[in-house]
């Protein structure tokens, strides 16, 4: 078996945020394949409930400095690191005062889904993606968890598509499911056309910006998919089986790593035997 440069981008790993499916897949897997030898980089966003004294992140100044376009407007971003020491692995912070000070993660304390959470979306993957350019860091696999790294597929495919850093990469998405009928903001798609490398054509799905169609956009631009739920929306899970790509059924036993280090070697295989 090949040794990978593995990218994971997630919206939750714990110990920084509480267990749940997808803080707990986040932490394994990339503690999994970096015990057997693959290189990897994890990044997630630093919301503000994060403890940073605690889990001791401190700010990457060399990383850090550029400024992302979001909305037709500037945000600093701000890139901290932190470890977990008993598996010697280090987890990047995509950081940003105005979309990921609050003492929240996605939604305030009565459940409402924060009216930004597209351009925090947005924000994340721009900047997980700029700062792995900045690494000078070329994946072989990108795994994406969850529908804050929904937007990693399409800005790899069309924004960073003849950037030599990402040309290779293949694109692996995870949806996980998500309770309730969310939609996101109704202007998304102008928001995502101050990308000038998009087409309409790119976005026009998110025209309905529903958490569904977030999912399907994603789908679009990957080479394989995850389903990281058992049970996804039921019209989600017929695009993922219409959609022609490699498809990892949803793995409930606990011994599930093995079995997703072969998926990665069969995606990366696939693709290059084809190239």
């Amino acid at each position: 078996m090949e040794n990978l440069k593995i990218l994971y981008l997630s919206q939750e790993i714990t110990p920084f945020l509480p267990e749940s499916p997808i803080s707990m897949r986040s932490r394994m897997l990339p503690q999994y394949m970096h015990e057997k030898g693959h290189e990897i980089r994890v990044f997630m966003p630093r919301y503000g409930c994060i403890n940073e004294r605690r889990h001791q992140l401190h700010e990457v100044i060399r990383l850090s400095g550029m400024n992302l376009v979001i909305n037709d407007s500037d945000h600093p971003l701000i890139i901290k690191v932190a470890s977990i020491p008993q598996i010697r692995m280090q987890v990047y912070f995509i950081d940003n005062d105005e979309y990921f000070k609050r003492k929240a993660v996605v939604a305030d304390a009565d459940g409402k889904f924060f009216a930004d959470n597209d351009e925090r979306a947005l924000f994340f993957c721009k900047g997980a993606l700029e700062t792995v350019k900045k690494l000078g860091w070329k994946p072989d696999i990108v795994h994406c968890h969850g529908w804050m790294t929904s937007l990693a597929p399409m800005l790899i495919r069309k924004v960073f598509n003849e950037d030599p850093h990402f040309e290779n990469s293949k694109i692996i998405y995870s949806p996980y499911s998500v309770p309730g009928n969310i939609k996101f903001d109704a202007s998304f798609t102008k928001k995502l056309m101050f990308e000038d490398e998009l087409e309409k054509s790119d976005v026009e799905i998110l025209e309905d910006p529903s958490m569904d169609n977030l999912h399907r956009a994603a789908l679009k631009f990957s080479d394989a998919v995850v389903k990281g739920s058992p049970d996804l929306e039921k019209n989600l899970v017929k695009a993922i089986d219409k959609s022609g790509l490699e498809v990892m059924e949803y793995c409930a036993d606990e011994d599930y790593a093995p079995k997703y280090a072969e998926f990665y070697q069969m995606v990366f295989e696939s693709a290059t035997s084809l190239a």
